[in-house]
Formats: C-alpha cells, structure tokens, sequence
C-alpha cells in the first residue's frame, strides 16, 4: 500500500499523525471510528509499516506470539506460525490500512522537517517535504525503534567491502563463501545469524555484553489453535491466554526473586546447547535475567557451536583495512561488515524538530531524558500526542495493547475538548512532575533498575525513561481512565487567553 497520491487530504486538519507503522495505522483507524475524519497521516516512506517494512534481513521476525501481536480490533487472516515472521506482518498492516480505509487519509513520500506550536493560531504548524501543513492535534506516532544506531567505529568508512546496518539490509551482497563479521548479539543478531552462518566460509561476531536467552517454540501454527483462532470469540481466549503468560514474566520482573527459576532455565538452555566450556561461560551474562531485553532463540547457541562459526567476546574498537579490531586486541579479517547494533531508542524521531509554547524542541526539554505524562502528553507542548512514549513499554507483552490503550486515552482527550468548547489541552506541569516521579520510585525494585546491567532502557544520565514498572493491565486502565483534571484547558475559536496553571 503505497498511499493515496493522487487524493490531496486538506493541508488545514483537525489532526496531523505523523508516521504509519503499528501505531499511525492504528491512530488512523481508531479516530475515524470515533468519528474524527478530518485528519491526515504523513508516512516518509514510499509504503506503510514502520519498523516491519525497513527490517528485511534474514530471520527478522516477532518475539511475541502473533495472536496478541496484531490488533485486537483486526485478527490475523491466518498466522503461519506462532511467531509471525517480518513478511507476514508487513503484509498484515497493509492488509489492514486497505481494509480500514486509511489509504484515503495517507500521505506516503512526505517528511516532517518541522513542526512548532504557533500560540495566536493554536494550530501546529508544519513544514514537509510536500508544503506547509495546519493541525489542531499532532500526533507522533513514529516509533523508537526507528533510527538504526551505527557505532562511531575509526576507520569503518574505509573498510574495503560492504557495510550495513540489520535494519538496512543489502540484499544485492551475496554472502555465499565470505567471510562475515557481525557487530552487535542483540535481538536481531540472534535471528540473522542463523540464517546466514550456512551460506558463510567464515562467520564472526563480535559480542560486547552477553544476553539471556530462552527457547523459542518458533512452530507452525497448530490446526487446533487455527480453528479455535477462526471460531467466535476464540480470537479473544487465545489472546487473553498469551496475555496471561506474558504478563507472568512481567510479574517476575518487578520480583527480582521469582527471576531466578527463569534464569536457571536459560541457563539450561544454554548448557544443553554449547558443550564448550569456554564458550558457554563466555556467554553467559553477569546480571540478572530481564535486566536487559529478554531474548528468545532456539536456533542461535547451534549457529555458534558450529566450526567456521567463531564468537568474539569483546567490543570492535577500530576497523583498518580488512581487518577489525577488538578490544582485547584482536584482529579479524573480513569481507563483508553486518552492523547489528541495534537503534536510537531513547532518542525520539523529530525530538529536534518539535518545538512548544516557549519555542523549545523535546530535545531540549528532555535534557535529562525523555519524559510525559503516561508516556502521552509532555508539558508546554499543547495538543501534541506521543505513541509509545517514554515509560510504556512493559518489556514483556504486545507494544500493540500499549498503543490500543493510549489511542483511546488520545480519542477520550479529544471528545472531552470537543465538547468543552476549548481549543487547547496541556497536561500541567506538577501532575507530569508527580507520575513521573511515582514511576521511577517504583521503578528501582525492579529487575530492570537493580539487575545489575546497563541498557538502553536508561538515558545518558542514568533515569529509566522506557519502562512502565507495574502491570500492563494497570498501564491500560490508567489510559482508559481520562482525568480532564490533569489538563489546563484554554482558548475557544477565535478567542485564546493564557492557560492558568
């Protein structure tokens, strides 16, 4: 689905939503059904997808099972396997923008170079790629896992053969017989390694941090759990039984203890996997299970303890010619360079680019981390909602129920301003000031504070401003459940006042 090109939405809307991954097509669908049809979603790209449209590279799939990781309100047409591969989910969304209409609302090809929140008009203004754009509500719906994060590695711009990043993968490069240096051990190293350490001569990864890893039952789709999947109301059992399991590893999460038996079966799965000694030791991690992002395998420990497969526990330091080398020292020849370093994560698509009611970015703002109101609504920036914000990712279940939850918090705010007869909503600062700071106490209990790692869970001066700490049925009742009380509301059409706080 590439967008309606010829259909020209108005340039002045009532709501502009940036980006069509998971959370743009879900915004899109969710405010026509509430009935607010004047709205335009801008996409750069030339298709929708998000992150399920630029990570082609081989064995990019879900970690989550694919009955919960679809939306509640569009069940899969028929899931292949347990856990839906990269294909098969981009096809879901587009299959899902057709069906839902959103094509008559997209704007594909179009980058928000811009946007400021211009007080006199109490509009944001933007300016694209495609011409100025005027909207009540600006909706972020962009994505962390959007930017990939390539190392500042001296001499890797000289380096003789290809070079991409996992999330840019370059199909045209035949890997047959090369030898192949992989940079990173996160979640996406561990699905393409073992998809591409048969066709490989010589295959090298360079890992900086060990991770936990589980078993991951990757299996067709049982007949069974198909026709139960396919009878009324079966959609919903089997997403309330994953979710239920899914919300048992969030549970140990925020109990460190009840960690430990998980942790003493992936360490099992790690012995049953590599008889090396050296080896097993060298990857197996130093903090505890759940303190850095849980990964889930059961192909890539085999991958590993395959001969022409060598692990590197160090970091790469430099890149010289050919070679690459790593902090203890070594040096690795290579062909061909797989960049598995993961993405920007705590640093928001457009952070710099988004400016207030004093005239200031989100960067600047968030100088100490990104922060919001329920990972939705950040202060001094009126009418502005984020998808997937800072502090709602749970770690442990669907991002899709998260968003589900927060674009019917965005649906509620903007019926209650509808019928208010006010033009503006701003979450006020001491209520922002207050969650957050309830967040991060409750935060330091949990294996993700006190695990003894560092992740990208945390910004550069050390504040945890990805996780939500409790359940994420608590997450979704504190969406569903709109406090008008936490807003100041100002400004009626052609009237604005300042806003009292």
């Amino acid at each position: 689905m590439t967008g309606a090109q010829d259909a020209r939405p108005g340039r002045d809307v009532r709501v502009v939503v940036v980006g069509a991954g998971f959370s743009g097509i879900g915004a899109a669908v969710r405010l026509r059904q509430e009935g607010f049809d004047d709205l335009v979603v801008l996409e750069k790209a030339r298709d929708v997808g998000g992150t399920w449209r630029d990570n082609t590279y081989p064995g990019c799939a879900c970690d989550v099972p694919a009955t919960l990781y679809s939306y509640s309100f569009a069940p899969g047409p028929g899931w292949s396997r347990l856990f839906a591969g990269q294909r098969e989910i981009h096809g879901y969304l587009r299959a899902t923008a057709e069906r839902y209409g959103v094509g008559e609302v997209l704007r594909c090809g179009v980058r928000v170079l811009r946007a400021r929140w211009d007080r006199a008009s109490a509009r944001w203004q933007l300016d694209t790629t495609d011409g100025p754009y005027r909207a009540a509500v600006l909706v972020l719906a962009t994505g962390p896992w959007h930017r990939p994060r390539l190392p500042d590695l001296p001499g890797l711009g000289g380096f003789a053969g290809p070079v991409f990043h996992t999330a840019r993968w370059d199909h045209g490069v035949d890997l047959t017989g090369r030898r192949v240096a992989v940079v990173g051990t996160g979640a996406s190293a561990v699905q393409v390694v073992p998809e591409i350490q048969e066709r490989t001569a010589a295959l090298h990864i360079f890992q900086r941090t060990a991770h936990w890893i589980l078993p991951k039952p990757d299996l067709p789709l049982p007949r069974p759990l198909d026709r139960l999947r396919r009878t009324p109301g079966g959609h919903r059992a089997l997403r309330a039984a994953q979710y239920g399991l899914q919300e048992a590893f969030g549970f140990a999460f925020r109990h460190p203890w009840l960690v430990r038996p998980v942790q003493a079966g992936a360490r099992a799965h790690l012995r049953l996997a590599v008889r090396d000694r050296g080896l097993r030791r060298a990857l197996t991690p130093d903090y505890a299970l759940g303190c850095r992002r849980l990964l889930t395998s059961s192909t890539y420990y085999a991958a590993l303890a395959r001969p022409h497969v060598h692990l590197h526990p160090t970091a790469v330091t430099a890149v010289r010619a050919d070679r690459l080398v790593g902090a203890d020292g070594s040096q690795v020849r290579a062909d061909v360079i797989v960049l598995a370093t993961g993405f920007h994560i705590g640093d928001l698509p457009l952070a710099r680019q988004v400016r207030g009611a004093d005239g200031r970015t989100l960067h600047q703002v968030w100088n100490d981390g990104p922060e919001a109101y329920l990972g939705t609504s950040v202060s001094g920036f009126p009418n502005l909602f984020l998808l997937l914000g800072p502090n709602v990712h749970t770690g442990n279940t669907s991002a899709i129920t998260v968003v589900e939850a927060q674009l019917a918090h965005l649906t509620a705010a903007l019926t209650h301003l509808g019928r208010s007869g006010r033009a503006v909503l701003d979450v006020r600062p001491a209520v922002q000031a207050a969650y957050n700071a309830a967040v991060q106490k409750a935060l330091r209990t949990t294996v993700y504070n006190s695990g003894g790692c560092s992740s990208y869970y945390f910004s550069p001066s050390g504040r945890n401003a990805f996780i939500w700490p409790w359940s994420t049925g608590r997450l979704v009742r504190r969406l569903n459940r709109f406090d008008p009380a936490a807003y100041t509301w100002y400004g009626r059409a052609g009237e604005l006042r300042a806003p009292v706080r």
